[in-house]
């Protein structure tokens, strides 16, 4: 059973609620320089304790949280709650807004091996040794993870829905998101959830660096309690759980840029990759992701002053040589990485997660001004992955290439922090 509990946030004093806009900040994986440079001038920024402006972070997050609770900047609240969360945003060339809707708790923090908890990607060691020094020292969960249930029937809608009657908090993000805010603490209710979530598995979408440092702070803090009862703060995680049943979790793609790759040439790139897929020129790049929209194993190239659609040619599939279950070899990424990176490119498939010549970019108008500048060398253009297919590879117990999903929008932090009381 997923276990999850209510809990009582830490969230900036009612006094600084018509000033949430300003506090608020984008998560730490997703944050440019730019942004950060703008928000570290607000001195309570949220942005302070989840990516501090200092070479200790750990450090510097303990003391900035010890100040803001000593001077009531940050007040916990009063009653266990679970906290509604609703995000509604719009998306190019889509007809109307959506709303995804969701909660915050706490979430018992499953050891990959109970399969309770389901991961679809691996994580880099240096962003998770970041996110353990910052939890460590400060004792606080500063932004929730984003993770996936299943409720077919809608049936914690309504509850969710009624649950804006207390909104804490209203805002528009950096995204152009509107983000709300409510609580939940009536135990009734919260039993109501807790029933739901009994019989289910939770797919992380995003935030598995996060997981990973509750993980490492859960089995240390276990390991040195002899008491150790499973029932201690440090045992749990902060999630915000949205529904894959709901038509309003969106995935983006994220696209990938070739860049300073040794002795690349035009020629000889558009001449091997009709080993393996059939390519068509394309007269006009910025429709190109619109062209392959929703088409299998198709992908857009874009280099300099041309634009080409490209198809795998079904009968090399069986080809692919990498070791992974059918749900994994499917996918276009791994279509994308294992014929054009590796077979064309010759960036082997260990590379890629941190390989000097790949960048991802989500905006495929940067993507085709990187390589319009001669900034990259190569655009390649990809499909989203469904939600139906990150379920089938989580429940294989495999992994995506990396960089598969982006799921949009993004939660913010600053909204309750956690702490591992």
């Amino acid at each position: 059973m997923a276990d999850i509990r209510p809990f009582r946030a830490w969230r900036y004093a009612e006094h600084l609620s018509p000033q949430i806009t300003n506090l608020v900040s984008p998560l730490f994986d997703v944050v440019s320089e730019k942004q950060r440079q703008k928000l570290y001038q607000n001195p309570l920024n949220s942005i302070h304790v989840s990516v501090p402006q200092a070479e200790n972070v750990g450090d510097s997050a303990q003391r900035t949280f010890a100040e803001w609770k000593a001077q009531n900047i940050l007040v916990r609240d009063e009653k266990p709650a679970i906290y509604a969360y609703y995000q509604y945003f719009s998306l190019p060339n889509a007809p109307h807004q959506y709303c995804r809707k969701g909660f915050i708790c706490l979430v018992r923090a499953y050891d990959w091996e109970e399969k309770m908890l389901l991961r679809h990607e691996n994580t880099l060691p240096k962003a998770v040794n970041d996110r353990i020094e910052i939890l460590e020292k400060t004792q606080m969960q500063v932004s929730p993870t984003h993770g996936l249930y299943t409720d077919s029937k809608n049936e914690l809608e309504a509850l969710l829905d009624h649950s804006l009657r207390n909104t804490i908090y209203e805002t528009e993000d950096y995204q152009g998101v509107r983000d709300i805010l409510a609580r939940i603490d009536d135990p009734e209710t919260i039993g109501l959830f807790q029933e739901k979530l009994a019989s289910e598995k939770i797919i992380l979408a995003d935030g598995h660096h996060r997981y990973e440092s509750s993980l490492a702070i859960k089995n240390r803090r276990k390991a040195q309690n002899p008491n150790h009862t499973g029932e201690e703060g440090y045992n749990f995680h902060l999630m915000y759980l949205t529904n894959t049943a709901s038509d309003d979790l969106k995935i983006l793609p994220t696209h990938r840029l070739v860049s300073d790759l040794p002795n690349f040439e035009t020629a000889v790139f558009l001449e091997k990759i009709k080993d393996y897929f059939a390519v068509t020129e394309i007269e006009n790049p910025t429709e190109i992701d619109e062209i392959i929209r929703g088409k299998s194993w198709s992908f857009g190239v874009l280099l300099k002053d041309s634009a080409f659609k490209i198809r795998l040619k079904p009968e090399v599939f069986g080809t692919i040589a990498w070791k992974f279950p059918p749900e994994v070899l499917r996918l276009d990424v791994t279509v994308l990485h294992y014929f054009v990176l590796e077979q064309v490119l010759g960036i082997k498939g260990k590379e890629h997660r941190e390989s000097p010549y790949l960048s991802y970019e989500r905006n495929f108008t940067e993507c085709w001004k990187q390589v319009n500048a001669e900034k990259a060398q190569i655009g390649l253009i990809a499909n989203a992955v469904s939600i139906e297919e990150v379920r089938s590879v989580c429940y294989s117990g495999a992994v995506m290439p990396p960089k598969s999903t982006y799921f949009y929008p993004k939660a913010l932090c600053g909204l309750a922090f956690a702490g591992l009381e």
